[in-house]
C-alpha cells in the first residue's frame, strides 16, 4: 500500500494533541542501537528525538561490554566503524593512559583504524559527543507506558479489487503523561516493547528446529559442552538424598526433547568492569540478601579441582577488564530471567535486582567464604570494581545483559540458513559475522543425578552474512510506520550471531536511513525504493555484502593464486549443503561443504557451480575436494555444456590426481556468459560428499 500525500497529513494531523512533542522521527531506546538510528537521521536532514528510560546511553556499549564482539571487522562500517575510529582517536592521546603506559597494553596499535576494546565511560563519552554534534535532542528518564502507551491509526485500502487494513502509530505516551507524535517511529530497545504495544507480532524463546528447517534451535543438550559441569557434582541439598531437595538454581523436570522448542531465554548477567590496579580498585561489596547457599553448587565443583575463574577476563586499557560469563557456574544466572521479556517494569526491575544480587554475592562468596581454597581465594581477591566506572551506580554496570528478549516475526525471519549463507537474503542492510551464540538457558538434573547445564551453542557461521531489511520493519498489516533494528525479525539461533553492538549499530543506521527515505517518498516503511535505500547506505559507508570467497582460510589456497576462472562453494547454488568444514586442509579459498554424510535420507542436495565466461570456447573443468576415508566412492557430478549434459562419478575415497586437490571433468565447449555449470549431488551417497570448488582452464 502506497501512502498519498493526503494519508500521511491525516496521520500527522490525527497524532499531533496540544500536548505532544513533534517530531519527523521517535527513536526509542538510548541502546547503541538507537545511538546510530538519531544521528542518522539528523544527518539526513529530519528532525529527531532520542527518549531513553534510563539516564545513560549505550545500553551494552556503555554499560561494561568493552570486548567488542565484533566477528569480520571489515563488514563494520558506517556510523558503527566510526565509533570504533573514535575511540582509537582518543586513546592515541597521551592523556587517556593513567594506570598504564599505552605501549604496555597490546591491543592499542597505532597503525589501525579503529579499537575494539575500551573503557565503559569512554564508550558514552564518545556517544554523547557523536550525538551532541549531530544536534540530537536526548530525553532521559522517560519510560513508555506499558498499558497505554501507543495510539495507532486503523485504515482500509482498496489495491487490484481487495480490501485490506493497515495501522500506523500515531504517538507514543510516556508513565509520565509526556506524549510524542512522529510520521515515523524506531523501536531501538532491546526488549522491543514499543514494538509489541503496537501490535506487532512477536516470540519468545526458541522455536523448534522444524520450524524454519535449522539444526541448532530448539533444546540443545548434545551440543551444550562449553561451559558444562566437566565433573559430576551432587545437586541435591543433603549429598546423595533427592529427598532432600534441589540446591538452588536447579530443577528436577526434564530438559525437554531435543530440538524441540520451549519458552526459555539464555541467560543473562551483568559484563563486569574490574580491575588491579590498587589506588582505582573498590572491594566486591557484600549485597543485602546475600545467601550463600546460592552458591553451595559453585563450592562442590570447585572441591572437585574446578579453577579457571577468569576464563573470560579480557583486558580493557587502563588495567581493567570486561570480565564475563566463564564456566558451568559463573556470572550467567541462568534460569531466572523467563519473565524479562514480557514482564511490565516492576517484574523486570525485580529480575535485574535478583540478578544484581546473585553477581555481587558470588564475587562476596569466593573472596569471604572460608570454605573457598586460599590460592583461589588469594587470586580474587587481587581484583575489584573501577572506582572511575559507574559512579552514579555505585560502580556497578548500569545495564544488564539482555542476550536476547522479543524477537520480531516479519514476513521474513532471519534464520540460521541466512548466517551460513545456503540462500540468497533480499535487500541487504549490513552484515553479520559472530559465532551463532547462546548461551545456556537452564541447569537441571541428569538421567545419573548429576547437575547440567542445557542450551549453550558456539557454531561459526564462517564468514560474514546478509541481513535483510525485511527483517527490521514489520508485515505491512501490522505497522506502516515503525522500524525494530535490535528486536529484530530472527530466530533464537540467528538472534545469538546477529546481536552483537557493532550490528545493531548499523541495523540503527539502516533503519534510520529506511525511515527518512520513506518520509520523502511518502509511502509505507514497507514500500520504499530498497535500490535508493541501498545507494544511500553504501554512500555512508555501510557494508552491505562480503565474498567469501575473498577469505583464505588456515589450510586454504587463495583463488587469487589459481589460473582460469574458479568458482568458490561460497558463490555455488546450493540445495543443502549448509555444513561447513575445514577440517581437511588444501581447501580452496575460507573451507569447504558437505551434506552431513550418511546418505541423503531421502532428501537430495545439490550444489551448481555457474561461471561467468567472457569468451566462447573449449574449456578444462576441473573440480577440487579434500580426500579422507570418510568420503562418498560414487559422487554424482553433472558437466552442462553447449552439447548438452555429461554424467560422471567421481571417488572422493581417492586423493585427487591433479597438483594442489584437482580432479578434471574434461574439456567441453562453452557459450559466453552463464550458460555452461558443474552440478554436483548426494543422490545415494555411501558417505560424506564435499564441494569446495570448480575451475574453468580456457584451452
Amino acid at each position: 500500500m502506497i501512502l498519498s500525500r493526503h494519508v500521511l497529513l491525516f496521520l500527522l494531523l490525527s497524532a499531533i494533541s496540544s500536548s505532544a512533542i513533534e517530531r519527523d522521527v521517535v527513536v526509542y531506546g538510548g541502546t547503541s542501537a538507537g545511538v546510530a538510528a538519531a544521528i542518522q537521521v539528523a544527518r539526513m536532514g529530519k528532525s529527531v528525538i532520542l527518549i531513553e528510560p534510563s539516564q545513560h546511553v549505550g545500553g551494552l556499549t556503555s554499560g561494561g561490554l568493552g570486548m567488542t564482539d565484533s566477528g569480520k571487522r571489515e563488514v563494520i562500517g558506517g556510523i558503527s566503524r566510526e565509533f570504533y575510529q573514535r575511540l582509537q582517536k582518543h586513546y592515541s592521546n597521551d592523556e587517556a593512559w593513567r594506570q598504564q603506559k599505552r605501549e604496555d597494553y597490546q591491543y592499542y596499535k597505532a597503525s589501525d583504524d579503529a579499537i575494539w576494546r575500551f573503557e565503559p565511560k569512554i564508550a558514552e563519552k564518545t556517544l554523547r559527543a557523536m550525538l551532541a554534534e549531530a544536534r540530537v535532542e536526548v530525553v532521559y528518564g522517560q519510560r513508555l507506558n506499558l498499558k497505554s502507551g501507543v495510539e495507532m491509526l486503523s485504515e482500509v485500502s482498496t489495491s487490484g479489487g481487495r480490501s485490506r487494513r493497515s495501522h500506523a502509530i500515531t504517538e507514543i505516551i510516556m508513565e509520565s503523561g509526556e506524549r510524542y507524535s512522529a510520521k515515523m517511529f524506531i523501536d531501538a530497545s532491546y526488549e522491543g516493547d514499543l514494538m509489541a504495544k503496537a501490535g506487532v507480532t512477536y516470540t519468545v524463546g526458541r522455536e523448534s528446529n522444524s520450524k524454519y528447517g535449522e539444526t541448532l534451535n530448539g533444546v540443545q543438550t548434545k551440543n551444550a559442552r562449553s561451559h558444562q559441569f566437566d565433573a559430576d557434582v551432587d545437586p541435591y541439598m543433603v549429598p546423595g538424598d533427592p529427598a532432600s531437595g534441589l540446591l538452588p538454581g536447579l530443577h528436577g523436570g526434564d530438559p525437554g526433547v531435543e530440538g524441540e522448542g520451549d519458552h526459555r531465554v539464555q541467560a543473562y548477567c551483568f559484563r563486569m568492569c574490574l580491575t588491579d590496579a590498587p589506588e582505582n580498585r573498590v572491594p566486591f561489596p557484600k549485597p543485602e540478601g546475600y545467601d550463600p547457599m546460592r552458591y553451595e553448587l559453585y563450592l562442590r565443583y570447585i572441591n572437585k579441582g574446578w579453577r579457571t575463574i577468569w576464563g573470560n577476563h579480557k583486558a580493557m586499557p587502563n588495567r581493567k577488564t570486561d570480565t564475563n560469563n566463564h564456566g558451568a557456574f559463573s556470572t550467567d544466572n541462568i534460569g531466572m530471567n523467563y519473565a524479562y521479556p514480557d514482564g511490565d517494569y516492576a517484574t523486570r526491575e525485580r529480575i535485574i535486582k535478583e540478578h544484581e544480587v546473585y553477581q555481587k554475592g558470588l564475587f562476596w562468596f569466593l573472596c569471604n567464604d572460608p570454605r573457598v581454597p586460599a590460592d583461589l581465594q588469594n587470586k580474587i581477591r587481587l581484583w575489584g570494581l573501577a572506582k572511575d566506572e559507574f559512579v552514579d551506580n555505585g560502580n556497578w554496570p548500569h545495564q544488564i545483559y539482555v542476550r536476547e528478549a522479543r524477537r520480531m516475526v516479519s514476513d521474513y525471519v532471519q534464520t540460521e540458513a541466512d548466517c551460513f549463507r545456503s540462500r540468497q537474503t533480499p535487500e541487504s542492510v549490513g552484515m553479520g559475522s559472530y559465532n551463532m551464540d547462546s548461551h545456556n538457558v537452564q541447569r537441571y538434573v541428569d538421567q545419573r543425578g548429576f547437575a547440567r547445564n542445557e542450551g549453550d551453542v558456539q557454531i561459526s557461521p564462517r564468514g560474514p552474512y546478509q541481513i535483510s531489511y525485511r527483517a527490521i520493519r514489520p508485515r505491512r498489516e501490522e505497522c506502516t510506520n515503525l522500524l525494530v533494528p535490535a528486536a529484530l525479525s530472527a530466530s533464537h539461533i540467528a538472534f545469538g550471531s546477529i546481536r552483537m553492538e557493532p550490528v545493531f549499530m548499523v541495523l540503527g543506521q539502516s533503519a534510520a536511513t529506511g525511515a527518512c527515505q520513506a518520509i520523502d517518498q511518502e509511502v509505507a516503511v514497507q514500500d520504499i525504493d530498497t535500490e535508493k535505500l541501498r545507494e544511500r547506505l553504501l554512500a555512508d559507508g555501510q557494508v552491505l555484502e562480503f565474498k567469501m570467497s575473498q577469505v583464505v582460510g588456515r589450510g586454504g589456497i587463495a583463488i587469487e593464486s589459481l589460473d582460469g576462472i574458479v568458482v568458490d562453494d561460497e558463490d555455488a547454488e546450493l540445495k543443502g549443503f549448509a555444513t561447513r568444514s575445514t577440517s581437511v586442509g588444501g581447501y580452496v579459498a575460507a573451507g569447504y561443504r558437505h551434506d552431513g554424510g550418511g546418505g541423503n535420507e531421502g532428501i537430495v542436495q545439490r550444489a551448481r557451480f555457474v561461471p561467468e565466461l567472457a569468451e566462447a570456447g573449449d574449456y578444462e573443468i576441473r573440480m577440487s575436494y579434500t580426500q579422507n576415508p570418510n568420503r562418498a566412492s560414487k559422487v554424482p557430478v553433472t558437466v552442462f555444456h553447449k552439447g548438452g549434459e555429461s554424467v560422471l562419478e567421481i571417488d572422493q575415497k581417492v586423493k585427487p590426481p591433479l597438483e594442489g586437490g584437482w580432479i578434471s571433468l574434461g574439456s567441453y565447449s562453452l557459450e559466453k556468459g552463464r550458460a555452461g555449470a558443474v552440478e554436483i549431488s548426494n543422490a545415494d551417497a555411501d558417505g560424506y560428499v564435499i564441494i569446495d570448488a570448480v575451475q574453468f582452464l580456457p584451452k
